[in-house]
């Protein structure tokens, strides 16, 4: 095991997860939370008192940071981003009790306290989620919309806006709703026609190419001296 120290036919295995320093910042983790193993912090990543982040989460500050706030929970393979590539800082800021469900992913938004993200929901770049707000499993919540506090979003639905509306899958209101968000010009600080598909990717791409470019330059931190230890039978 990565990191790990036999003694007595024990293995002592620092828990923490994988922790990468990048554009000079690396992740600060209070000494009450846990980190799985298999879960990775990258930058500016700040974890409060008794936070939970599982295994396979992914914690990703880029040009921006990442707030997680007391005893909130991220669930397995869990994925947060913040940027900066739009010309606006948008960090992931996460209120104290906030539980994000397994294959959840959040995008530069910020989530109240005492949210409840489940399974699978999805919350892109500058929205605001007010306290107790829920997004239920398969939820999605797009760029710039604006949850009221305890707010609920129907599983598998779209909520967009501000104020916000609530879209079912297929409606024919969706793309006209979409359109008015102009995502690419909020995600990736690309102005182009929404009917020009292609050229509006080739740019959002190419944004993010040269965003995770900075990657090349990140430190994996050795962090097996400062951790406690959990010990295992070989």
């Amino acid at each position: 095991m990565r990191g790990g120290r036999r003694q007595n036919g024990i293995v002592t295995a620092r828990l923490g997860g994988t922790r990468i320093r990048h554009r000079g910042h690396e992740p600060r983790i209070h000494p009450s939370a846990y980190i799985a193993p298999t879960a990775t912090l990258v930058g500016n990543v700040l974890v409060g008192p008794h936070v939970r982040v599982m295994y396979g989460a992914v914690l990703d500050a880029e040009g921006s940071r990442i707030e997680i706030g007391e005893a909130a929970v991220i669930c397995e393979n869990a994925v947060l981003r913040a940027s900066a590539v739009a010309g606006t800082d948008q960090p992931v800021v996460l209120g104290d009790h906030v539980f994000v469900g397994p294959h959840a992913t959040l995008l530069g938004c910020v989530v109240d306290r005492c949210a409840y993200l489940a399974t699978a929901a999805t919350v892109l770049q500058t929205a605001r989620l007010g306290p107790g707000a829920v997004v239920a499993v398969g939820g999605f919540v797009h760029a710039r919309t604006v949850l009221p506090d305890e707010f609920f979003v129907p599983p598998h639905t779209l909520a967009v806006g501000d104020p916000v509306r609530v879209l079912a899958p297929g409606s024919a209101e969706v793309p006209d709703a979409i359109r008015e968000v102009g995502f690419a010009g909020v995600a990736f600080g690309v102005d182009a026609e929404w009917t020009d598909r292609v050229s509006r990717y080739e740019r959002s791409a190419e944004v993010r190419v040269e965003e995770f470019g900075a990657h090349v330059g990140d430190d994996l931190l050795d962090h097996q001296d400062t951790e406690p230890t959990v010990a295992r039978k070989l």
